[in-house]
């Protein structure tokens, strides 16, 4: 009997919880993410020089507007990250970008405190911070525009708190040259993969 009533309070526990993490309703949301990105390394400029940039864990921080319950926006912001950059193995110097994505996003409802969403929009990079150590005078175009995928949920703790789990494909590219040369592309196109929480009011 004991062990029945633990079992049925623990439901209980479970269904007030859920019906709490339901009622998440606030018109704003933040999130903090450590995110991997994973760069693609991709294009004429990576094949010809066999250029790379490195992966690295960066943290994320975003601001999401719900206009209904399903329809949100999030801007997506992180301070200038700086990369190593090798060609053929070798280290030749390094570059920073800043790349701000906002996303247009609908949000599934009817999970209980599991809420799945899906998201595109676009990105702006902006590359700064140049710096050829090998001497052979490499420089890439400063900014780039391009396209952004997303798919993530939120688990809420409660009506304000939620963890969350995101994957985005965002598309970067830029020109490389060398001596002034166009050594065409360097596709980026990095894979970030977060995990964060969330605040919702």
């Amino acid at each position: 009997m004991k062990k029945t009533l633990l079992a049925v309070a623990a439901l209980c526990a479970m269904t007030s919880g859920a019906a709490m993490a339901q009622q998440q309703d606030g018109k704003w949301q933040v999130r903090v993410r450590a995110v991997n990105l994973d760069s693609a390394n991709k294009g004429a400029a990576a094949d010809a020089l066999k250029l790379t940039v490195n992966d690295k864990v960066i943290p994320e921080f975003d601001i999401s507007y719900y206009f209904t319950p399903n329809f949100a926006a999030e801007l997506i912001l992180t301070y200038p990250q700086k990369h190593n950059v090798r060609a053929g193995g070798a280290k030749i110097g390094s570059l920073k970008h800043l790349p701000p994505t906002l996303l247009a996003q609908y949000h599934f409802t009817n999970f209980g405190a599991f809420k799945p969403y899906v998201g595109a929009g676009i990105n702006y990079t902006r590359f700064s911070g140049v710096k050829d150590t090998a001497g052979i005078d490499w420089d890439v175009k400063r900014n780039s525009w391009g396209g952004a995928l997303q798919v993530g949920f939120d688990y809420a703790l409660d009506k304000n708190w939620s963890l969350n789990f995101d994957v985005k494909k965002v598309y970067i590219d830029t020109n490389v040259s060398v001596g002034g040369t166009n050594m065409g592309k360097f596709k980026v196109d990095p894979l970030l993969v977060g995990v964060g929480v969330g605040y919702r009011f």
